[in-house]
């Protein structure tokens, strides 16, 4: 019943005198829900000190009205997770408050530091201790004990040690700061609201509340938002390496990343798969939703007629409740239903945007089968995963990953498919539409953009006598991987 990949997570903030600045960032969060669904909180400030408010689920589980009026002030910044360090517990939800030499700092952050092992054992010999086994608290102490007189210098020392993905959101009792990886791994962006500002993680965010949208903050750029306006400053020199994946699966394809709205570039992966893989076929369907506009963009360039042959139930998300026997042997089926109306005798293309572990697609390829499909030949518009995520994506270590051992011609006997066909690299990139060197391209070439560890264990960083195996149930495992 296991998703095959997990997302990353979401931050928001808003500096807005006047208003309502903790339910803002709720429904800011709340169309952040896509980026992570284990745990949210909110942090506000009101220039004397932070409010805090985090638990476990989601925005709509987490909040009631009477939370929100525990978080006054006029700014605020929120968080919605999933964890790829540290455990799904409460404990870990961020944004994580914590007080430094710098004063009291609220953090929400999205990625994954690779060496924040050996920044804590820093800051421990510094005699600071850690309450959570995430990298965020890591980033906290080493901004709020930082040495320097501002917090130019203060950034600007933090990326110099810092290795690895971040895209923050950092509350002050004063200010608000929003700061981007010099990779610029993970999208950040900043708007505008009436008399505010807002930062988020992808401007669908923006959209939702009737914000406007200005610009991205760019790689290596602090930006700071207080009561003299909006200030910016470049920390670190820029070294783009951008998450690719974000344009295939993790974006909402609403959002609007490095001036390319998402759906139009899922069409076009689409169509870029169907002249490199074509099929003869009766109909396109895509495995909703991340599929689904590659699947219209299949079906427009073959002329396939494109088909919802696949109902996915919206309602399902993480949960709590451990599945009995019989609901692991329904498995896939209670995310997706298939129409055996429309699919009996018929030849079906089948549009996904990856196969990471190849748990989920065989079961996909045998509900259709079952549902009367005649033939079944999937395309997928990303190059086959051979190589592990240390950025913040739960691709899983490199032997679980299956086209990291096996063939395309073995997964395909695998997913027991008529024909598989993976886009290429090139194809990716044309689609896409922007420069191969603006990228990340780890995850199936193997050539990370730093050094990253031999291997990485995501609950290393956990206090010292937590049982770990109480959380195995929510996917909190090492992710253990040899360097390429």
């Amino acid at each position: 019943m296991t998703p095959s990949l997990r997302e990353s997570c979401g931050v928001f903030g808003v500096y807005a005198p006047g208003e309502d600045v903790a339910r803002i960032t709720f429904y800011g969060l709340y169309a952040l829900q896509h980026r992570g669904q284990e745990s949210a909180g909110i942090a506000s400030a009101n220039g004397r000190r932070p409010y805090l408010r985090t638990g476990m689920g989601l925005v709509s589980q987490v909040f009631d009205e009477e939370d929100l009026s525990f978080l006054p002030g006029h700014m605020a910044i929120g968080h919605t997770r999933y964890s790829t360090t540290g455990s799904s517990h409460l404990a870990n939800c961020q944004p994580i408050q914590i007080d430094g030499d710098a004063g009291s700092l609220a953090v929400g952050h999205n990625g994954n530091v690779v060496n924040s092992a050996v920044l804590r054992a820093d800051l421990e010999e510094q005699g600071i201790s850690f309450a959570t086994g995430t990298d965020t608290e890591v980033i906290a102490q080493a901004l709020a004990n930082a040495p320097g007189a501002s917090w130019e210098e203060r950034w600007s020392y933090l990326m110099r040690r810092l290795v690895g993905a971040y895209s923050l959101v950092v509350l002050t009792p004063h200010e608000l700061m929003a700061a981007r990886d010099p990779m610029g791994n993970r999208p950040l962006c900043l708007g505008r609201i009436d008399g505010g500002w807002v930062v988020a993680s992808e401007t669908c965010a923006f959209d939702h509340l009737g914000a406007t949208f200005l610009r991205e903050i760019e790689p290596g750029e602090v930006v700071r938002i207080s009561e003299e306006g909006v200030q910016s400053f470049q920390a670190a020199e820029r070294k783009d390496a951008f998450c690719i994946f974000e344009y295939v699966y993790f974006a909402r394809p609403d959002s609007v990343v490095d001036g390319k709205l998402i759906y139009p570039v899922r069409m076009a992966l689409g169509a870029r798969l169907a002249r490199e893989y074509p099929a003869e076929a009766d109909m396109v369907l895509g495995v909703p939703d991340s599929g689904t506009a590659a699947a219209v963009g299949y079906s427009q360039q073959s002329g396939i007629p494109f088909i919802e042959g696949l109902v996915k139930n919206r309602y399902v998300g993480r949960t709590f409740i451990q599945p009995d026997q019989r609901i692991r042997e329904v498995g896939v089926q209670l995310k997706f239903n298939p129409l055996p109306e429309l699919l009996a005798g018929r030849r079906v293309v089948v549009v996904d945007d990856s196969i990471v572990r190849g748990t989920t697609t065989p079961r996909v390829v045998a509900m259709l089968r079952k549902a009367g499909a005649k033939e079944v030949h999937m395309r997928i518009t990303f190059p086959p995963i051979t190589s592990p995520c240390f950025f913040g994506v739960d691709f899983g270590t490199r032997w679980e990953l299956i086209a990291g051992r096996k063939t395309v011609e073995e997964i395909r006997q695998h997913i027991d498919a008529d024909t598989l066909g993976y886009l290429s690299v090139e194809g990716l990139i044309d689609a896409v539409g922007l420069p191969r060197e603006k990228f990340c391209l780890a995850c199936f070439t193997g050539s990370y953009p730093v050094p990253v560890p031999l291997q990485m264990d995501k609950l290393a960083l956990e206090p010292v006598g937590r049982d770990r195996h109480e959380f195995e149930w929510t996917d909190a495992v090492p992710s253990i991987s040899p360097r390429p």
